[in-house]
């Protein structure tokens, strides 16, 4: 009994010695959201997003009935409102996902599709707190039917094509230089650019006749 007592002591003083010099360090060198998440914010992080989900979503299955026109329509929604953090295929490999803290997970991966429906409704209508991921959701049944889709379509993205991938990136948000581009790209290929018949001649060349 004392040889455990003492196993328990120890372990506590290590533990309490660790968790020292980590806030040691955070208040010596200041907090940023790019250093990797430690496994011990990891694990809080995960626990958090279970911890935010009602007890009645826990379990709940999706009551939207998957369809090639619900998984379109998904796919849509998320090239529109969901990968500029998570990427079109939903593995976070972004220029903003990999800066947050903690980083957009990928959602391939076994963390997330092993969420039951309701946990993954739950993410998505209400959010998580103290990370990057708002809460979409408004409270109409056109919110939820929203996001029991998207639920579908993370289900998807394990298996999702090339071709999936491509048509989404033409669903993509755009900036303005690259809406510029495009309307210039249209304008070239319509031959909008180009004026029809032979130049126009100079001043100095109409001169010369």
């Amino acid at each position: 009994m004392k040889r455990g007592l003492r196993i328990i002591l120890i372990t506590l003083t290590v533990v309490a010695l660790l968790c020292s010099v980590s806030l040691f360090r955070m208040l010596r060198y200041g907090f940023s959201a790019l250093d990797e998440p430690t496994s011990i914010e990891a694990f809080a992080a995960r626990s958090m997003r279970h911890m935010a989900v009602p007890a009645d979503l826990r379990d709940a299955k999706n009551p939207v009935p998957l369809t090639p026109e619900v998984l379109a329509e998904a796919r849509a929604h998320f090239a529109d409102h969901c990968a500029t953090c998570h990427g079109n295929d939903g593995r976070g490999k972004t220029a903003l996902g990999s800066k947050m803290y903690p980083r957009t997970p990928d959602m391939t991966l076994p963390a997330t599709q092993s969420m039951s429906d309701g946990e993954l409704f739950a993410t998505i209508e209400n959010g998580i707190r103290l990370t990057g991921m708002p809460g979409f959701g408004n409270g109409t049944a056109d919110s939820a039917h929203g996001s029991w889709t998207l639920v579908h379509f993370i289900r998807h993205m394990p298996k999702l094509t090339r071709q999936e991938i491509a048509e989404m990136e033409g669903l993509n948000p755009k900036s303005r230089e690259e809406w510029e581009a495009l309307k210039e790209e249209e304008e070239f290929l319509s031959g909008g650019g180009i004026e029809n018949g032979p130049a126009s001649e100079s001043p100095v060349q109409q001169h010369k006749h």
